[in-house]
């Protein structure tokens, strides 16, 4: 998914009498988070929603899209959860670009922008994807070798 809008993330809380107010986002396996009152719940939820994104494209994985919440509260993980949705704004992740030089040979640089061209991107979003994707490969190769 690409983020360049709002995305609003479902999440649901559990609250024990002895604990603090824990989050779970269900759209984002392994992505968790608490808080000692509900409002700090919701914001270290947004924070832990945004580094585990950060995560994902770091390592060239694909950012899920949120669910609806009516589908999520069928699972009896959640039962007995409050529900609620926070807001991720892209600006806040670590994804603004950044101005490189490189050199290609001209018949590269040509290849590209044509396909580009043909795919409706840019040369920029273009090399973005396709490094993205290599890198992905590569480490899932290496994991399985690993």
């Amino acid at each position: 998914m690409e983020m360049e809008v709002a995305v609003r993330y479902p999440i649901v809380i559990h609250k024990d009498k002895k604990s603090d107010y824990g989050v779970t986002v269900p759209d984002l396996p392994g992505c968790f988070s608490a808080g000692s009152t509900m409002d700090e719940a919701m914001a270290m939820a947004r924070e832990a929603i945004e580094l585990h994104i950060e995560g994902l494209i770091e390592e060239g994985m694909p950012i899920p899209d949120p669910s609806l919440i009516d589908r999520l509260r069928r699972y009896a993980d959640y039962s007995g959860g409050i529900w609620a949705i926070v807001e991720i704004d892209p600006s806040n992740l670590r994804m603004r670009s950044k101005r490189v030089n490189i050199t290609l040979p001209q018949r590269v640089l040509d290849s590209i922008d044509r396909f580009a061209a043909s795919q409706g991107e840019s040369r920029s979003g273009l090399l973005m994807k396709a490094v993205t994707s290599y890198i992905s490969a590569r480490r899932q190769t290496q994991r399985r070798s690993a």
